[in-house]
């Protein structure tokens, strides 16, 4: 089979894909060339940056496969895909650890002001240090704080394995699950794995009773949080989303952290990518990444080797 990589994936993957006999064709074709470039591939295997959609389906009748490396399904029109008997594979579990650990990150920097901190050290810290030294000296500690999930799947339970590993609580809100479990799990000589069992609550109380709140559920949902849910939150909440943009208002969370009603923000994750509203990124205190939670060498090999096997799976 023809299988066009068009977003990039690991050496390891593109090996396999080899190795098992496909042509793979990595150079990259741009959004608006693919309707009469794709005819000549049986599968196409993207990332988040290309779109697979109902017009760019019904131009490519020769299709077969379409391959997502990730975890969400958002840029392709998946049951349309299904409806013309292409098959469509996606990555659930294998960037699963680099969100996770990439929201535990943006916990940790924001009670410490390391955004502003690093903004601030890279200006005028030589000439300025007292005085940034006792700005960033009213951190708090995460031990003894309330996490509220919104969403409780697999990368929110990874999420929360590590947070009550600091010794946070763990709330959680989920439409479609009422229960799971969390696993606790030592990775080194003396491993351990210990499960502790969560029943899932309403997302009033997850507005209500959590000092933070970090959002993994998919996109295309409309605003998950806007402005009636700020208001229910307490005072001084703190926000992270590593999951997917779109799904907080950013004007109303703007306005939440002018108004005081959001102390901490952290985003891996943006409206529009890149951002056209510049005021997020503005503020000191707002901690900020490029999409990047999937983002690590160990998960993008996973990524690829998963993908790699399912398609090849699919096609023997």
């Amino acid at each position: 089979m023809k299988i066009l990589i068009n977003d990039g994936m690991h050496p390891k993957g593109i090996e396999l894909l080899k190795n098992a006999g496909h042509e793979v064709d990595t150079d990259f074709i741009p959004q608006n060339m693919l309707a009469t470039q794709l005819n000549v591939f049986d599968a196409i295997l993207v990332r988040s940056a290309t779109q697979v959609r109902k017009e760019l389906i019904d131009q490519n009748p020769n299709l077969k496969l379409i391959g997502r490396g990730g975890v969400g399904l958002d840029n392709i029109d998946v049951e349309y895909a299904k409806e013309k008997n292409i098959a469509v594979f996606n990555t659930p579990g294998a960037s699963t650890r680099s969100v996770a650990e990439l929201a535990i990150a943006h916990l940790f920097g924001m009670v410490r002001s390391l955004p502003m901190v690093n903004k601030k050290m890279s200006i005028d810290g030589m000439t300025d240090f007292k005085s940034l030294k006792k700005k960033a000296s009213n951190g708090i500690e995460l031990q003894g704080k309330t996490l509220g999930l919104i969403g409780f799947g697999r990368i929110a339970k990874e999420t929360a394995s590590i947070a009550l590993g600091c010794g946070m609580k763990i709330i959680a809100f989920d439409p479609f699950i009422d229960e799971g479990d969390i696993s606790l799990n030592l990775h080194s000589e003396y491993a351990f794995s210990h499960k502790i069992h969560i029943k899932t609550t309403s997302k009033a109380k997850v507005l209500t009773d959590s000092d933070f709140i970090s959002l993994h559920i998919p996109g295309g949902q409309g605003y998950v949080l806007d402005k009636n849910e700020f208001n229910q939150m307490k005072d001084g909440v703190g926000i992270v989303n590593c999951a997917r943009g779109g799904t907080i208002s950013e004007n109303a969370l703007i306005e939440a952290i002018q108004s005081g009603k959001v102390r901490y923000v952290a985003t891996d994750v943006f409206e529009n990518e890149p951002p056209t509203d510049d005021r997020l990124l503005r503020m000191p205190h707002v901690g900020l990444s490029p999409h990047i939670g999937a983002s690590t060498q160990e998960a993008q090999e996973r990524v690829g080797i998963e993908l790699a096997q399912s398609v090849i799976d699919y096609f023997k």
